[in-house]
């Protein structure tokens, strides 16, 4: 009997899966689809670490956009007696000079995370348009990309935050702009290292004889492929920026008229809150940005477990004892 003759053959040569036992053709199952943005979202928030996190930055988002309900007037006038412990009146107690701990705590979430949030957008934009250019263009570019890139990685961070700081007038603009110059490099390096594994695929290479241009491959076929190391990127950034104005603030470096978690911390100390044994002055705005940070990590490893298949938990662990499972079709085969 010849290939043409032979109905199983043909079925198993033509569809590449073998037939039924009774010569019907079987049709062969479908590709897996990729994880489209839908399915990303979705396993994002069946992640208990990304849902805690989650909770926790919105609780904080909505407190910061309620402080005008929350806390009504100005935060920085006195408010009662200096130095008074939390009370049912204060609830934080307040500060040496009479003002409201949690008034002020309230009103200062709104700066920092707008200035975390602003810093993280901005450095993770700046990290990506040098990655993506560096690793597709190559060459000059990526040599000249990478030397500035080292360049502000090697300098010490925190000497250059102080010496731009220091010499940029006061304002929460130029706190922004600091972050960001001295934010930026990292993420470059972390994005065009992937974005280098990325640069050789065979998809980048079709596009390019296509004859596509290389803003849209950078940004249509790399930059989708990149985006769980992106929001990984971001989420750090996001970190550092509220972690970094809060350490200037600190230092008497930012504008110290605003009202932030890193101001707060600053005139703790000038009024000697530590020294006084006040813990309700300071303890509140670093439990703020301690809780915040780790909101941030906690969506940071939801995102890694989501989008790396070897971090994903199984839904149940196997046991010696457990049978093994058999799927219906094997089932059928097995019957004689």
């Amino acid at each position: 009997m010849s290939l043409a003759q032979d109905p199983r053959a043909m079925a198993e040569l033509d569809l590449g899966t073998p037939p039924a036992p009774d010569g019907r053709t079987v049709a062969a199952s479908p590709p897996p689809r990729r994880r489209t943005g839908r399915g990303f979202i979705r396993g994002l928030f069946r992640n208990g670490k990304a849902i805690a996190g989650v909770v926790i930055l919105a609780v904080f988002a909505l407190v910061a956009l309620a402080a005008p309900v929350l806390a009504p007037g100005d935060p920085t006038l006195i408010q009662g007696l200096g130095a008074q412990p939390p009370s049912a009146e204060h609830w934080l107690g307040t500060t040496a000079k009479g003002q409201d701990v949690l008034a002020l705590n309230i009103w200062g979430s709104r700066s920092s995370l707008f200035v975390g949030f602003v810093v993280g957008i901005a450095a993770t934009l700046v990290g990506l348009l040098v990655g993506l250019a560096s690793a597709y263009f190559g060459r000059a570019v990526d040599n000249v990309l990478s030397l500035v890139t080292n360049v502000f990685l090697l300098l010490p961070g925190l000497p250059l935050l102080v010496i731009l700081a220091a010499f940029l007038p006061q304002g929460l603009g130029t706190v922004i702009i600091v972050l960001v110059i001295t934010g930026w490099a990292g993420s470059a390096r972390v994005l065009r290292a992937q974005a280098m594994s990325i640069r050789g695929k065979d998809f980048v290479a079709a596009a390019q004889v296509t004859g596509e241009s290389g803003v849209r491959i950078m940004f249509r076929e790399m930059l989708p492929n990149m985006a769980s190391i992106v929001m990984s990127t971001f989420l750090a950034c996001v970190i550092f920026g509220i972690g970094a104005q809060a350490g200037l603030e600190f230092l008497g470096l930012g504008d110290i008229s605003t009202i932030s978690w890193g101001t707060n911390l600053y005139w703790a100390s000038n009024d000697g809150a530590l020294l006084t044994g006040a813990w309700w002055v300071f303890v509140p705005p670093g439990v703020c940005i301690a809780l915040v940070a780790f909101a941030l990590a906690l969506v940071n490893y939801g995102v890694d477990e989501t989008t790396n298949p070897r971090l994903r938990r199984p839904r149940r662990r196997a046991t010696p004892d457990a049978p093994t499972r058999v799927a219906p079709r094997a089932r059928k085969e097995a019957r004689p």
